[in-house]
């Protein structure tokens, strides 16, 4: 068995070291109740934009500015020590890591934000860097879109881990390419929320017989900075939640075994038996003895559209 915490906590919105801060205690916290794979929420650090779904496009032009200015200046530079604390968190507790960023491109103009899922090993060095593909919607407005770099599934103590953010998880070709790689403990943090999210994960759970665990955003009104622009017009003063989280955990049956955890802010501590990732396979192996390679096949083009430099090679 393997113990996994999926935790459901509100950032210091547009605040990068205090967030930061902040992910390091929880590290310290659930490691010490015996985490060994710990999953942040989709752009964590320093927060998922949740103000472009309210914003009109050109109409609030000058609360937009102001907030995208704010979000590029505290969001990650890789080539930075920005992220060092949450490096040296996972080498001392000896845990794996997925958090979710806001990541600043240092390269060319150095203006492009990313939606990016890094995964951390239990040494504190980064194992796989995966910028979102498809900004949904109003998001592309705010992030740049990712490359096929980071479809990765990797080695950790805990099993053969991989993650797609929020609305990838519809994309089943990125799904597939998961599968493929045999991942065992399927990552997928994200803002959505709702039965309707809550099925999917449950279908994917079943579609690649791999555990599934949903890391949502949860974020109240309160959760956001008193010199927010335009706060009251955006969240009315009598709002209270912005978005409710519902993280869960679902066995590779499609059973879910923790969670939906709705309009609450903590942590889901589960015991997950990985071998059932294998084991489930025996009737349907999408990726196996179920799949026809003679008739199907997948190309994933993995060239990374910019050089990345990160500060722990050595």
């Amino acid at each position: 068995m393997k113990t996994v915490a999926i935790i459901q906590e509100s950032p210091y919105v547009l605040d990068k070291k205090r967030t930061i801060e902040k992910a390091v205690e929880i590290i310290n916290s659930v490691a010490a109740k015996g985490a060994q794979l710990i999953v942040f929420p989709e752009a964590f650090i320093p927060g998922y934009p949740a103000w472009i779904w309210r914003l009109r496009p050109g109409g609030d032009w000058g609360t937009c500015e102001e907030l995208h200015r704010r979000l590029l200046n505290n969001a990650i530079d890789l080539s930075s020590d920005d992220l060092t604390p949450i490096l040296n968190a996972a080498a001392d507790n000896k845990v794996t890591l997925v958090c979710g960023i806001n990541e600043r491109d240092h390269t060319n103009s150095q203006s492009t934000i990313y939606n990016t899922a890094l995964t951390i090993d239990s040494h504190g060095q980064i194992i796989n860097h995966h910028r979102k593909l498809m900004p949904t919607n109003p998001e592309r407005m705010v992030w740049g879109f990712g490359d096929g770099y980071g479809l990765n599934v990797c080695n950790t103590p805990v099993g053969r881990i991989g993650s797609l953010i929020c609305w990838e998880n519809y994309m089943p070709l990125a799904r597939y390419a998961l599968y493929s790689q045999g991942v065992e403990i399927y990552i997928a943090p994200t803002y959505d929320s709702g039965d309707a999210w809550t099925g999917t994960m449950q279908h994917i759970a079943r579609e690649g017989k791999c555990w599934v665990l949903s890391c949502g955003v949860a974020l109240q009104r309160s959760d956001l900075p008193k010199d927010f622009p335009n706060l009251d017009q955006l969240y009315p003063a009598d709002e209270d939640w912005v978005n409710p989280g519902d993280s869960l955990v679902v066995s590779p049956t499609g059973e879910i075994v923790a969670g939906p955890l709705t309009k609450e802010k903590g942590h889901l501590l589960v015991d997950i038996d990985v071998d059932l990732a294998t084991s489930s396979k025996r009737a349907l192996d999408v990726a196996g003895h179920y799949s026809r390679p003679d008739v199907f096949t997948l190309q994933v083009d993995k060239a990374r559209q910019s050089p990345v430099h990160f500060n722990n090679d050595d």
